[in-house]
């Protein structure tokens, strides 16, 4: 994911977490933080979170194979001192 993508996902997530609240108890925690649903910078943050989520629109409609997990990326914890061998590796010839 790029870097964008993150900061709009942590976007979407703090907004989700607001609207959670405002459902929940009827508290608006933005407000409540940058004094009220009217200050300049609530209305920043609420728009941030609105930018955000129009970043995170394409990775509603992204392919199953555009997706990278970390269980596809084949990670190397090999040092810089020796070798190690590849514990998945069965045709290893030092076994012979």
């Amino acid at each position: 994911m790029k870097t964008l993508q993150r900061i709009a996902l942590a976007l979407v997530i703090i907004g989700g977490i607001n609207w959670g609240l405002i459902g929940l108890f009827q508290f608006d925690l933005v407000a409540s933080i940058f004094g009220g649903q009217d200050a300049a910078l609530s209305r920043l943050i609420y728009t941030l979170v609105g930018v955000g989520a129009l970043c995170c629109l394409p990775l509603l409609f992204a392919d199953e194979d555009e997706r990278v997990t970390v269980r596809d990326r084949k990670l190397a914890y090999s040092t810089e001192f020796a070798e190690e061998n590849d514990p998945t590796d069965f045709n290893n010839d030092k076994d012979k």
